[in-house]
């Protein structure tokens, strides 16, 4: 594990295998790395190297509600720095869910950085809207404003963020609860603006201009539904999709662990990485 500051924020970092061409790899939700280091070490294995990392508010990285934009794009500026400083000028982007749509954002911002896109558990549709805008930022609005910022140390994965780092909750109780419940009543507004898209962080538009090769493996809850990734699919002409799952399932969410192992992830991701953004594991840098 290693840090660097990036603007103005400690981010937590890990770089998974010593050579070959680089990937980034986000897990779902507000998790840690931690969920997608199996998956990183197979990756690895097969030539690359992994960088992950902790978001802002986040596994061990910094908690703050600085930035501009929703927090999808705060996230993709974050990484973009991180990269930056690492002096990694091309990349892979991997993601799933909140990944994905923190990947998506950043290919879409630099588009000269990012050489492969990889699109997990696409997110999108009126049922994941309400959901995640429920439980992202509804939830911590209404704990803020009935019990301040004590309150939301003990939200799931504020608490999760201290248990990590104990003093981040001196940190939260010293944060305006005002200026908190402005920010994420902010956020909220810029996932909700998302209703009209096809997925969450982008509209058609911006899906179509997406140049570098692009492979999407759908999901199969009510949240990342079959649905949504065989429409980035029908919209990006030059993308390939791969259904591990085909059982579209009744139910808001199936856990990550649950879905698909990661071996069969990691097989499908090298194979595209190899054919279609031109990867070798030979003449490793």
């Amino acid at each position: 594990m290693a840090r660097a500051l990036v603007s103005s924020v400690e981010l937590n970092y890990e770089v998974v295998g010593k050579n070959g061409p680089w990937v980034t790899l986000l897990p779902g939700g507000h998790r840690s790395l931690q969920e997608v280091a199996g998956l990183a070490h197979l990756i690895a294995e097969a030539g690359f190297r992994v960088l992950l990392h902790d978001r802002r508010n986040t596994g061990l990285s910094s908690v703050s509600i600085d930035g501009e934009g929703s927090e999808f794009e705060i996230w993709a500026e974050d990484l973009s720095g991180l990269l930056g400083q690492l002096g990694i000028d091309s990349v892979s982007a991997i993601g799933s869910s909140s990944g994905c749509r923190v990947s998506t954002i950043l290919t879409l911002r630099r588009h000269t950085l990012v050489n492969a896109l990889v699109m997990m558990r696409v997110t999108g549709g009126a049922f994941a809207v309400k959901r995640l805008s429920d439980r992202y930022y509804t939830k911590l609005i209404q704990a803020a404003q009935q019990g301040g910022m004590a309150a939301v140390c003990e939200d799931a994965d504020f608490s999760s963020v201290i248990k990590g780092t104990p003093s981040r909750r001196q940190e939260l109780l010293g944060w305006d609860a005002d200026c908190f419940v402005s920010v994420m009543e902010r956020w909220r507004a810029n996932l909700e603006a998302d209703l009209d898209n096809p997925i969450l962080g982008a509209s058609i538009e911006q899906l179509k201009s997406i140049a570098c090769p692009l492979c999407i493996i759908p999901g199969n809850d009510k949240t990342h539904s079959l649905e949504m990734g065989r429409l980035v699919h029908s919209i990006i002409a030059q993308s390939e999709i791969h259904e591990p799952r085909q059982d579209q399932l009744d139910l808001d969410l199936v856990p990550t662990s649950d879905w698909v192992a990661d071996g069969p992830l990691a097989s499908l991701i090298v194979g595209f990485l190899k054919r279609r953004a031109g990867h070798s594991t030979s003449g490793r840098a």
